[in-house]
């Protein structure tokens, strides 16, 4: 590397423009390959058989189109359960035609059907929530060698057969389940397979209320106590590779290591463990019950889709099943092998202590003590680097000035997106304009967060790049060792920018010293020949000044310094700043009106920014301060320029839909009729479409109410504790004076008390609730009491509280109960329940008929399905297809019992 005169910035920049659009374009290729899908189910020329992406998907189109909307209670979700009953017994019968052509394979095939029912806590969002289930059913298939020993330790591989209210889950869970029907029948007819241990395949049918399913094999099915690890299988969007984003033990990531398309780190392993997303999987049941390790991988891109309409086979990107299948297929194929670490995890297993990502396609994994030597020798190699440096660089004043210039930048980049945050919000009205595109945030708030980290620099030019670099260096390498000693494993990602920093000090340094020593030499030779000529002083001044006045060029750095210090920060930060857009940026449209969403992606992309892009400092610093001036200039006119534009783009479309949710809801008390609708998002408009769907469907002269959302709002108890990030209003509707709710007496919505006992002396009732709701599905019932025991679980809180029971029971299932003992009378009541003589419980629930698009097909011309009919056309036009609508039927009720 030859040092050169020093470039302007104009070319400078175009010196670095290939390395600052080719390294991130190559880590986007890597990040979001996906395989060539394969069509036939068996190779053409090998015979063998073969994991065929179309196959999987003809499963998911069937489950999804064919069936429709899966959720559990549905005629549907009963018709989803026969099939994947009578396929499962196909495979069964598969297998062992197959074992019978293959004399001594050792190979058994068997399959379950259970139902049962059960109950749990289920705690999420800081709610407290009781699960009840009635007579729901999984599916199972265990391939094992066929021995007693071979079934001792098995592995478990996960889906869910269901789908939630507004989707028809073609990619969450139906790609899933595709996916393990195929690994089923690949294992059972490629010759020679024999399973050293055992490996069962869940097809549970009841996830999406609240886990039931997998907490339903966990504590009941004979075989659950086998279990030594999982693989949950999942889905959150329909486009990309899926993420591992969860990993519990070493063993389980060094099994991961063996897929042949890698995509997991640890920073999407400790942000999903902290809890942040508020999302959760089947896995949690199994973690908590069987007390078991395991990887939890979903796909996750486009996650506009979830839960909406438009989960469909036609949106799943080409390539995804495939992906997931093969690496599915690999984990499996380890885990069963003898190389298997099954048998040691049967005694337990201690929490992760791994670092592990996935970089260009690789998969790196190393311990947290490898962590802690690596990242240690590297500061203390960055010290002594940094400590040998001479010159105006190294004086502490200006090492200090360079620290300040750091951390203002830092600070100065979040200022500064998050000042157009709030233009954009408060000013402006024009929240989350950058929804619509997972990176669009990077436009917008990217100048931002530049121009704010170069105005803080203003104030401090001059300050030597290479005192900044410096500064940089041990920043990085100290953030690295402080935060892997604290046992934070994403401080990987500090770690690899210090390598790269380091790696491009050192060859500067190198190249100075060798640039420094043959200028020396030509110093001297033009001195002593200036000195030979009478008079020439001036020669012999220039010579002396290239000897003995370096310090000037000691402050500065090679423009290949720059090249060669950003290209592991460049392709780290985009790896980083893609994945997690891709969560963040579509999670914003369903986190609640209250969620401060413009400020945590503007501050997402500040972060993710600053550490890409963090040479920037440093390279402003490199030319003088009018440079300095004009490109804040220029960023100021850029911010802008793009403020303009985005607050003229509408923040939703067809591909990027606004959820609303809306209730037609019946009390069965009152006889009255309301409208709810809700949002889940903060975006600008949903007041003025309040007010536009009342005047169209509202009952005249009634404005709209908003309601306050909060525990004793039993209208959205379908949906709690979800129902917390909802915005509602209530719209009176216009009353059919013909019309007679339909509810006959052997039809009836009811909750009452049976075997009711009061014991005066003790100060407390014990009684069955008894909920009887034929054709009404996802049932809740809500009351205030000091439970003293109950059926639910072991644990009621110690205390007169607000309790929540929701329901999920097979399609037919029409009665549920729960027994209690509560204090009474009761003490510190509530004032909601404060005033009547017996237990308040508020009760509502589904009509199993009445969901719109889910029961479309079978309209029986009910009034709230017409009215459903009616008011999804007239959506459709007024926000030309930018919002999707969940329709619900409800009826609800107030007893005293």
């Amino acid at each position: 590397m030859v040092r050169t005169r020093q470039w302007g910035p104009a070319q400078s920049l175009l010196a670095l423009v290939p390395l600052l659009i080719g390294l991130p374009w190559l880590a986007l290729k890597h990040q979001y390959s996906l395989p060539t899908p394969i069509v036939d189910q068996y190779d053409p020329t090998t015979s063998l058989p073969q994991l065929s992406e179309a196959t999987i998907l003809q499963y998911a189109k069937y489950l999804s189109e064919d069936i429709g909307y899966r959720t559990p209670g549905t005629r549907e979700h009963a018709l989803a359960d026969a099939w994947m009953t009578e396929k499962a017994y196909q495979l069964k019968e598969e297998c062992e035609r197959v074992v019978a052509a293959q004399p001594g394979r050792k190979l058994q095939c068997e399959v379950w059907r259970q139902e049962g029912s059960g109950s749990h806590r289920f705690d999420m969002m800081a709610a407290r929530l009781y699960k009840h289930y009635v007579n729901l059913s999984n599916i199972i298939i265990r391939l094992s060698d066929g021995t007693d020993q071979g079934k001792v330790d098995a592995v478990l591989v996960n889906s869910h057969l269901d789908s939630t209210l507004p989707s028809p889950g073609a990619a969450d869970d139906a790609l899933a389940v595709g996916v393990m029907i195929e690994c089923v029948r690949v294992l059972v007819n490629t010759p020679g397979w024999e399973p050293k241990h055992a490996v069962i395949f869940l097809f549970n049918n009841a996830e999406e209320s609240l886990q039931d399913g997998s907490h339903l094999f966990s504590t009941q099915h004979p075989i659950a106590s086998t279990v030594r690890a999982v693989i949950n299988l999942e889905a959150a969007g329909t486009t990309g590779p899926e993420l591992l984003f969860q990993a519990t033990s070493h063993e389980m990531i060094q099994a991961y290591s063996h897929v042949p398309r890698p995509y997991g780190t640890i920073f999407a392993n400790e942000i999903f463990s902290s809890g942040v997303l508020l999302s959760d999987t089947d896995f949690r049941q199994f973690e908590y019950y069987l007390n078991v390790t395991g990887l939890d991988m979903a796909v996750v891109g486009n996650s506009y889709l979830y839960h909406m309409r438009g989960d469909l086979v036609e949106n799943i990107e080409a390539g995804v099943a495939q992906h997931m299948a093969e690496n599915t297929f690999a984990l499996i194929e380890h885990l069963t092998s003898p190389a298997s670490p099954l048998p040691g995890l049967a005694s337990g297993y201690g929490r992760p202590r791994t670092v592990f990502f996935t970089y260009l396609g690789v998969f790196f994994v190393y311990s947290f003590r490898t962590a802690k030597v690596l990242y240690s020798l590297l500061f203390i190699a960055s010290c002594v680097l940094v400590r040998s440096a001479s010159g105006p660089s190294a004086r502490g004043a200006t090492m200090a000035k360079a620290l300040f210039s750091v951390v203002l930048g830092g600070l100065g980049a979040l200022v500064g997106a998050n000042a157009v945050a709030f233009m954009m919000q408060q000013v402006l009205g024009r929240g989350m304009s950058w929804f619509k595109g997972e990176f669009e945030p990077l436009i917008l708030y990217g100048p931002a967060a530049m121009c704010g980290a170069l105005m803080t620099q203003l104030s401090l030019a001059p300050v030597p790049e290479k005192a900044i670099l410096h500064v940089q260096l041990l920043a990085y390498a100290f953030l690295a060792v402080a935060g892997q000693f604290a046992g934070v494993g994403s401080s990987a990602v500090f770690f690899l920018s210090a390598l790269s920093t380091f790696g491009a000090l050192l060859v500067d340094r190198v190249t100075y010293y060798l640039s420094a020593s043959s200028e020396n030499d030509a110093g001297i030779e033009m001195m002593h020949a200036a000195e030979k000529r009478d008079g020439d002083v001036k020669g012999a001044e220039d010579g002396r000044n290239k000897v003995d006045n370096p310090e000037a060029k000691d402050s500065s750095v090679s423009l290949w310094t720059y090249a060669l210090g950003q290209t592991i920060p460049l392709l780290t930060g985009t790896q980083l700043a893609s994945a997690t857009l891709v969560v963040f940026v579509p999670l914003t449209g369903r986190i609640g009106s209250e969620a401060p969403a413009e400020y945590i992606i503007a501050s997402i992309v500040a972060i993710l920014g600053s550490y890409t892009l963090n040479f920037t400092t440093p390279f402003v610093h490199r030319f003088d301060l009018p440079v300095l001036r004009k490109a804040v200039t220029i960023l100021l006119l850029v911010v802008g320029v793009v403020m303009a534009v985005f607050a003229r783009k509408e923040v939703f479309d067809k591909n990027h839909q606004k959820r609303l949710f809306v209730l037609h809801k019946e009390d069965l008390n009152t006889r009255e009729q309301h409208l709810h609708i809700a949002a889940a998002d903060g975006a600008p408009g949903f007041d003025d479409l309040v007010h536009d769907i009342t005047a169209h469907f509202g009952a005249s002269g009634m404005p709209p109410k908003a309601i306050v959302m909060d525990d004793w709002n039993s209208d959205w108890d379908t949906l709690y504790p979800f129902s917390a990030f909802l915005s509602p209003y209530k719209i009176d509707l216009p009353l059919d004076p013909a019309y007679d709710a339909p509810w006959p007496p052997e039809e009836q919505f009811t909750v009452s008390a049976v075997n009711d006992t009061l014991d005066e002396s003790k100060g407390t009732r014990t009684m069955t609730l008894k909920i009887d709701h034929p054709g009404i599905m996802w049932t809740v019932i809500a009351f205030d009491a000091h439970v003293l025991e109950w059926t639910l679980d072991n644990n009621p809180p110690e205390e007169f509280a607000r309790h929540h029971i929701k329901e999920a029971s097979f399609y037919g299932t029409d009665v549920w109960t729960v027994d209690m003992t509560i204090k009474w009378p009761p003490l510190n009541a509530h004032p909601r329940s404060s005033d009547v003589d017996g237990l308040r419980v508020d009760f509502i629930g589904i009509q199993e008929k009445r969901m719109w698009p889910a029961k479309k097909a079978d309209a029986d011309g009910h009034q709230a399905m017409k009215l459903f009919e009616e008011f999804d056309a007239w959506l459709d036009e007024k926000t030309g297809g930018s919002v999707d609508a969940l329709f619900m039927g409800c009826v609800s009720g107030e007893v005293v019992v």
